[in-house]
């Protein structure tokens, strides 16, 4: 009874492989069907026996047909006792990417380990099931196997693909390569399948419920760093209905790519592309001379000072550089220091806290460094006090952020746009943003005299790279313009400041007075504040 479309060429290896996967992992096979009444049943007898009889389960989902789908193979299933087969139907269509959302979870819930996609309109033979799964065995550490209908690259017209399919297909993948960084020889093949601790590694249940949903897998495995291997698999094109408008799959399928390279450039956010990567943190290490973190490599200090490193994550974007130059350095983050040295010390601390505050001492900075962090915390002029009684008089402070009248960030809120990123200037966990006007009246207010404001351009080279002249070229002109102009081009502002004596300093000094009872160290903003809470007369 069974019909087979194809000859597959696989050979006793791919057989043993296939089947040493089956009998090391839970494998499900998912079929999804749409109006597929006349060919779901051929789909399940094309499945090779000595696949079928190993997997934990094939499960069929109709996602709301208008036919017969769901009692044809409801009755298929029932015909094949010695295979397990359930079938189900979803209460309304869920389209296309929606019924992989439920068959993916579903498959997490039983505890599958692999699952394999199939089409209940047999688009994608099921007899080249051994060649998918028997790759899991040659490799252990693969994330996902898909098949490619482009292995060799002409091999889809030789099948039958039409001419202005395939080279739609061609540049479609072409231009999402360049905008992913994938190396997939094919981006649209619905020949899939999953080791699911990989899948549950990224938030697919975000994932657009249309036919660009595969797009969006790949993206968010690109994201996850997980490896996706290819088979070759034949071309079909049979009497099959196709439900898929192609220009609006090719939009939907660029823009999702679009919008993953702005996430890139930190100009843009979008939850399901969020996908932590492990050793990867957002606190990274700049290594260009046109940054904060190359800027700061290159100032003067003396050998003596004392230097403290607000926020400095880890300690290897800065505080490691300075240590090993002979400075004494304390850095004060909630991170972890991941890096040791004699001269460097590493307080866990929260920064909003009180606490924090109080455990360090008054007057025992000589240098205090705030690198992208002031616009952090949940009360920055609370923060600018603290960094204020840290810092000897004379001491210096050495700060940088953002500029939020950055020119792209104009231009998208002329055209009614707003959206915040990972990192840069619209950073998800920024608490308060600054222009270059607002961030110097912040330090003026609370004491410090600014002594050097310092422009950065776009970060590109430690962003996206130097590799290419083009990149090299915009970074240096990024650079030049925000010299030029930086209320509108300058991408983050470094201000180095002086903490001026505080007014006590200034009293003890001129009337020969004792220390007040008020805090010695306090910032003005600090002193107006406990005048006001002086009882009267006093």
């Amino acid at each position: 009874m069974t019909k087979v479309l194809h000859k597959p060429d696989y050979t006793d290896a791919v057989r043993a492989d296939a089947i040493g996967t089956c009998e090391a992992y839970r494998v499900g096979i998912f079929i999804v069907a749409y109006n597929a009444d006349k060919l779901i049943s051929q789909v399940l007898d094309r499945i090779p026996d000595f696949i079928a009889e190993r997997v934990a389960e094939i499960f069929i989902i109709d996602d709301c047909s208008k036919d017969a789908t769901f009692s044809v193979a409801s009755a298929a299933a029932r015909a094949n006792v010695a295979i397990p087969i359930r079938v189900f139907r979803t209460p309304s269509n869920q389209g296309y990417g929606g019924n992989q959302q439920l068959g993916y979870q579903y498959a997490l819930e039983r505890g599958f380990d692999i699952a394999v996609l199939l089409h209940g309109d047999g688009q994608y033979a099921p007899e080249y099931l051994p060649q998918i799964l028997a790759e899991y065995s040659r490799h252990p550490d693969v994330a996902a196997v898909y098949g490619s209908r482009f292995m060799p690259p002409r091999s889809a017209l030789k099948g039958g693909m039409p001419l202005y399919k395939w080279v739609g297909n061609r540049i479609l993948t072409r231009l999402q390569q360049r905008l992913i960084g994938s190396s997939l020889s094919e981006m649209h093949s619905g020949y899939r399948s999953y080791k699911l601790s990989s899948l549950a590694k990224v938030p697919f249940q975000l994932n657009s419920k249309d036919f660009d949903f595969d797009s969006d897998i790949i993206i968010q495995f690109a994201a996850a760093g997980l490896k996706i291997i290819e088979v070759p698999i034949p071309t079909y094109y049979g009497d099959e209905i196709c439900y898929v408008n192609g220009m609006k799959y090719a939009s939907q399928c660029l823009r999702s790519a679009l919008r993953y390279r702005a996430m890139q450039f930190e100009i843009f956010y979008d939850k399901k592309y969020d996908i932590p990567r492990e050793g990867v943190g957002l606190y990274q290490r700049k290594s260009s001379p046109k940054t904060t973190h190359g800027y700061v490599r290159q100032l003067n200090f003396a050998g003596n000072e004392k230097v403290f490193d607000v926020g400095g994550g880890d300690g290897k974007a800065i505080a490691i550089d300075l240590a090993e130059r002979g400075l004494s350095v304390t850095v004060l983050d909630q991170t972890p220091c991941a890096t040791s040295h004699s001269n460097l010390e590493h307080v866990i601390c929260n920064l909003d806290s009180l606490d924090t505050w109080t455990g360090v001492p008054p007057s025992s900075a000589d240098v205090l460094l705030a690198l992208d962090v002031i616009e952090h915390l949940r009360d920055p002029e609370h923060g600018i006090d603290q960094m204020f009684r840290a810092l000897k008089a004379g001491g210096r402070l050495v700060a940088s952020t953002g500029n939020v009248a950055f020119l792209l960030v104009r231009v998208m809120l002329a055209f009614g746009f707003f959206n915040y990123g990972r990192k840069g200037i619209l950073d998800l966990t920024h608490r308060r943003l600054f222009t270059i006007g607002t961030f110097s009246q912040l330090l003026a207010r609370h004491g410090f005299k600014i002594t050097k404001k310092t422009y950065f351009g776009v970060p590109l080279l430690d962003t996206i790279g130097g590799r290419s002249w083009f990149i090299r070229t915009l970074d240096q002109l990024s650079h030049w313009l925000a010299q030029k102009l930086p209320s509108l081009f300058a991408y983050q502002v470094m201000i180095e400041a002086e903490r001026r004596e505080s007014i006590h300093d200034l009293m003890a000094g001129t009337f020969a007075l004792p220390k007040s009872s008020l805090n010695p160290v306090a910032s003005p903003v600090q002193v107006y504040q406990q005048t006001q809470r002086q009882p009267a007369g006093v």
